[in-house]
């Protein structure tokens, strides 16, 4: 991008083509679209960030994000308590939300272990779902993750942890294509996946 006329607009749109996917192009169509609005509504939009950066919590039970200390999933009295889905992270939640397919709890893990990008067992919140199911609460776990190479050798890991409870691990239907993520599947597919779940221990046979 050529050189722009206002060093104050490029710093602008430096840092908005940080933000995923933004480029630069982008980046400044928003920084002009931002500079021609009233001070009243850019003073919101930045408060509004501010205010999720400073206030937003993380569920205490599942780790997703919410305004208190338990997420309106985990307080909601009709989820039922007794069947947790795994997923990687917060969009994966709100897909499977979005289906209206499953009535259980979830927990959040923060990734899939993947050394190359220096993420391994400790750096996600396997052993809180470890946990959580040895209170003795729980009957079935769903893995929900990537099918991926990272998200089966993170399943493949918190299945073996499981396997000293007793507990119900599942996986969803591969309806799922390979290397797709839960975020990008369509509903329908997503939803019949979470329906038609298996034992994990099926994944092994032919």
């Amino acid at each position: 991008m050529n050189s722009l006329p206002s060093q104050i607009l490029e710093n602008a749109v430096n840092e908005l083509s940080t933000l995923p996917g933004i480029g630069k192009r982008t980046a400044l169509r928003f920084a002009l679209h931002i500079l021609k609005q009233p001070v009243g509504e850019v003073e919101r939009l930045v408060g509004a960030i501010k205010q999720l950066k400073s206030e937003i919590k993380y569920c205490r039970q599942c780790h997703c994000i919410s305004d208190s200390d338990l997420c309106p999933i985990c307080a909601n009295s009709k989820r039922n308590k007794g069947i947790v889905c795994v997923v990687e992270n917060i969009q994966d939640v709100m897909a499977i939300e979005n289906t209206q397919q499953f009535s259980g709890v979830y927990h959040v893990l923060g990734g899939v272990i993947s050394p190359i990008d220096g993420i391994g067992i400790n750096d996600l919140s396997i052993g809180h779902l470890l946990e959580r199911v040895g209170a003795g609460d729980i009957n079935e776990v769903i893995l929900a993750l990537p099918t991926t190479m990272e998200g089966d050798t993170t399943n493949f890991y918190i299945h073996k942890q499981l396997q000293k409870f007793p507990v119900t691990v599942s996986t969803i239907a591969r309806g799922i294509a390979i290397g797709d993520n839960l975020e990008y599947a369509d509903e329908i597919t997503l939803g019949r996946s979470i329906i038609n779940r298996v034992p994990f221990e099926n994944v092994f046979k032919k």
